[in-house]
């Protein structure tokens, strides 16, 4: 009974100092989140746009294509093929052959690509995104899963949310973020109870991020199969004693 009580306090986001109204606001500090560059194994979309229809379709072809995924967000749905990053940060193109993206932002891509292209065609417009960025999010949610990481501004409650809010049973107050970077892997643990979580830098997540929520007490209680039969158990034997007083008597 006790350890499937849970406070307000315990599942309230975010909590500040003191009590908050209409009249009161908290101003917070500027947080910019951190530039995705190009890494070797990215799978990019590079979208092309010029004057000449046939040539558009040779580009974009493999933004078109599409492969089944097992696993897309909470259900299945087709990955677009589009255009590998080779392990020396190459990326192979119609009419320009290979071009070395690695270690350019999306944006510096889609000039570097535009110079690329004006040689070969005219006017053209090239646009650069992420196809295989992703975030996953298991434990205490009402949809665990594999999320596209469509940009670099996705935050951490963006990413509760998509995955439908923590669970009663979810440990608000102990989050982990697993996270993996070039040189390092780091473990994180972030209360979500608290406002200053909002001014760390884990608050915005990252490609491959693993978002996992820990389950209170009271959810292993509630669903022991021991703990469940114990009402009855313990209704069976005062049914028996009783009975056994009155025959003794």
């Amino acid at each position: 009974m006790f350890y499937s009580c849970a406070t307000t306090k315990s599942i309230t986001y975010f909590q500040g100092q003191g009590a908050t109204d209409t009249a009161r606001y908290a101003t917070l500090a500027t947080l910019i989140p951190p530039v995705s560059r190009i890494q070797p194994n990215d799978v990019l979309a590079i979208i092309v746009t010029s004057l000449s229809d046939e040539s558009n379709a040779l580009f974009n072809i493999l933004n078109t294509s599409s492969v089944p995924l097992a696993t897309y967000g909470s259900g299945t749905g087709n990955q677009p093929l589009g255009y590998l990053v080779d392990p020396a940060g190459n990326v192979e193109m119609p009419l320009v052959g290979k071009v070395k993206l690695s270690g350019l932002t999306l944006e510096e891509a889609g000039v570097f690509m535009n110079e690329k292209l004006s040689k070969y065609l005219k006017e053209p417009t090239v646009n650069v995104r992420h196809l295989n960025h992703k975030f996953t999010v298991i434990g205490e949610v009402t949809r665990p899963g594999v999320y596209n990481l469509l940009d670099n501004h996705r935050t951490l409650p963006e990413v509760i949310g998509i995955a439908g809010d923590l669970t009663v049973f979810g440990r608000r107050d102990n989050v982990m973020i697993l996270r993996t970077t070039a040189d390092k892997r780091e473990i994180i643990k972030v209360d979500l109870t608290n406002r200053q979580v909002l001014d760390t830098p884990y608050y915005f997540i990252q490609n491959n991020d693993v978002v996992y929520v820990e389950s209170r007490p009271g959810k292993v209680t509630q669903t022991d199969r021991t703990i469940q039969l114990l009402p009855i158990f313990v209704s069976i034997t005062s049914a028996v004693i009783v009975i056994v007083n009155i025959l003794v008597r």
